[in-house]
Parts: C-alpha cells; sequence; structure tokens
C-alpha cells in the first residue's frame, strides 16, 4: 500500500502500535489486526468497509461516540461482524473514525436500534493528534 521507497516505522502509543510512513502516523495495529487512521484514510481513500452516517451522527461520531444504527444511511454490504471499518458523513464522504463491526454491512442499513460500530479512533482522538504540531 505504502511507497516501495517509503519511510516506514512500527511504535507503539499505549494500546495500539502506530505505522509511521514518511513522519505521519498513517495506520495502526490494535491486537496484531491492522487498520488505516483516519489521516490515512484521508490519504490513501479506500472504498470498502465504510459506514456512512447522516449528518445528525456527525458531531457525536466526530467526539468519539459508537455509531447507533438509527444514524446510519449505507453500509458496504461485504462488512462482517469483528472486521475494522471506516465511519463516513453521506454530504462529503470524509472519513471521521475507524471502529469495530458489532453487525454486518446489510443488517447496519437496516437496522433501526442498537450500535452497529465500536469506536476505537477518532478525529481529534490521541492517535489523530500525533500528527499535529506541537
Amino acid at each position: 500500500m505504502f511507497a516501495e521507497d517509503a519511510h516506514v516505522d512500527l511504535a507503539d502509543a499505549g494500546k495500539v502500535q502506530v505505522v509511521v510512513v514518511e513522519g505521519k502516523a498513517m495506520a495502526f495495529l490494535l491486537g496484531g489486526r491492522p487498520m488505516l487512521t483516519v489521516r490515512g484514510l484521508l490519504a490513501y481513500r479506500p472504498t470498502r468497509r465504510y459506514v456512512t452516517v447522516d449528518m445528525g451522527a456527525v458531531k457525536f461520531v466526530y467526539n468519539g461516540a459508537d455509531v447507533m444504527a438509527p444514524g446510519i444511511v449505507e453500509a458496504d454490504p461485504a462488512i462482517a461482524v469483528g472486521e475494522f471499518v471506516w465511519v463516513r458523513d453521506e454530504r462529503n464522504r470524509q472519513p471521521l473514525a475507524v471502529g469495530e463491526a458489532l453487525m454486518t454491512g446489510p443488517e447496519m442499513a437496516a437496522a433501526e436500534h442498537g450500535k452497529s460500530v465500536k469506536t476505537v479512533h477518532h478525529v481529534g482522538d490521541d492517535l489523530w493528534k500525533l500528527d499535529e504540531p506541537v
């Protein structure tokens, strides 16, 4: 995924290991499982494993809340329970968070209640702040 000549490091950051590419935290490993950070999502623009939330849910997800089924307007139908997914807003399709799927993609799109995604990383958290100037 990263450029062949990119400088890539692995660093411990609490409960996760961070993959640092050219000085930027682009991915992380949680329990040995890899996922792009929100900054990595912005840079590499994946097209799979997305969960789209309505604009009313954005402020909650942006602040680290888990994703509830009523706020979901679309989900990749290939999502399986336990997979890492990324959460985006419906208007701009911009990434807001990364989490673990608690339902399949089709279940998320159809459900009217319940928690669908457990958030593990979001804009503004400590992992996000690793790339902010000191």
